[in-house]
């Protein structure tokens, strides 16, 4: 092959590149506009370590309840900055029928260690159900690729709403509101 061609077929590949990934990228960041539209039903919490604040959950047991989905992992930054805003939901909502469920799922090694993770629950203040997910069933069954990300599920079971990172607090609690008949 010719270096003109070999060229050419690289700046194709490049601008392939540049025009799928940030379409791409967009609408996976923006999470609640997709699923907002289509609602799916949520899978259940599979593969599950270890509960924390509670006896092991299913969504089964959750059906006819507005259940927020958390994943998160201890040493995720972003995570820390996130769980104040789930807990106050939780505090907040929980009379009124909303479950909290985070699902505590390791970016690194030392993170599968449940002592950690109790550790890092007692200092966050976490008192919802935490499910340790070292094996990524869950995340995996959820098609998750983010800490953190937000499942919001309705009574009957269907992810309604999806927000991934840091911020949308009163979006995500605009739709709990909406879900919960508080609106």
């Amino acid at each position: 092959m010719t270096s003109s061609r070999l060229l050419l077929v690289f700046s194709a590949l490049c601008i392939a590149l540049i025009a799928s990934w940030p379409a791409g990228w967009a609408r996976d960041r923006a999470g609640d506009a997709a699923s907002a539209s289509t609602s799916t039903p949520a899978p259940d919490f599979t593969g599950i370590d270890h509960w924390f604040n509670s006896q092991p959950l299913s969504l089964k047991d959750l059906h006819g309840k507005v259940t927020l989905v958390e994943f998160w992992t201890h040493e995720c930054i972003n995570c820390v900055h996130v769980v104040p805003h789930t807990q106050a939901l939780y505090q907040q909502y929980a009379k009124d029928g909303l479950v909290v469920v985070g699902v505590h799922t390791p970016e690194y090694d030392e993170e599968r260690e449940l002592p950690g993770v109790a550790s890092a629950i007692r200092q966050l203040g976490i008192t919802y159900p935490v499910a340790v997910d070292n094996g990524y069933a869950t995340w995996n069954a959820y098609g998750n690729r983010f800490w953190p990300a937000l499942y919001l599920i309705d009574q009957n079971g269907k992810i309604v709403y999806s927000h991934y990172g840091e911020g949308n607090y009163e979006q995500t609690e605009a739709r709990v509101r909406q879900l919960l008949g508080k609106a």
